[in-house]
């Protein structure tokens, strides 16, 4: 699977009335605390890789834990990557597999998620405390071959919202954490 994804600086509150007038559905709210882990035998900074345990809390819900791997860019235009993700029971028990296998921390991103639905694609809202106001557009896709049009279409949705494809960001929050 490939998760398709492109995310532009923005100001959320302009995005959000444009969503109320494009009548996209609200899906949901949640706060995240994604941990990201290096690894022992390789430097995921280096290859482009990102390992994490994310702890995800919607407003109206229980806590969810899942451990994700995502692969490395495979475009040079937008953040698309193969990506493997699995829910896990507890955040403290993958953590501890995970260190006594080697693997480091890195950072902890914490952000208040926005997610809507617009034309088969998922628009997020996020407010990513220390980097700031930012808009993802992604789907999914189950190969290589949906991977231009998936691309494009996220492009449209970009659009749609008043925002410029052309200002898009392929750095990672958690890279832009590092950075600031």
């Amino acid at each position: 699977m490939y998760e398709v994804e492109v995310k532009v600086s923005a100001a959320l509150e302009a995005v959000r009335e444009r969503l109320e007038r494009l009548e996209a559905t609200q899906l949901n709210s949640v706060m995240q605390a994604d941990t990201y882990y290096n690894a022992p035998h390789r430097d995921f900074a280096e290859t482009d890789e990102a390992l994490r345990i994310r702890s995800e809390r919607p407003t109206d819900g229980a806590e969810e834990t899942r451990v994700t791997y995502k692969g490395p860019l495979v475009d040079e235009e937008t953040k698309t990557r193969e990506e493997f993700e699995t829910g896990v029971e507890d955040d403290e028990t993958i953590d501890a597999i995970l260190t006594s296998l080697g693997f480091e921390p890195t950072a902890t991103v914490r952000k208040d998620r926005e997610r809507f639905s617009l034309d088969g694609y998922t628009v997020t809202l996020d407010s990513v405390d220390g980097v700031g106001e930012y808009v993802e557009v992604e789907t999914e896709v189950a190969d290589e071959s949906g991977l231009e049009a998936a691309r494009e279409g996220a492009y449209d949705v970009l659009e749609q919202l008043g925002l410029d494809p052309d200002d898009q960001l392929r750095t990672s929050y958690l890279g832009l954490l590092l950075e600031s």
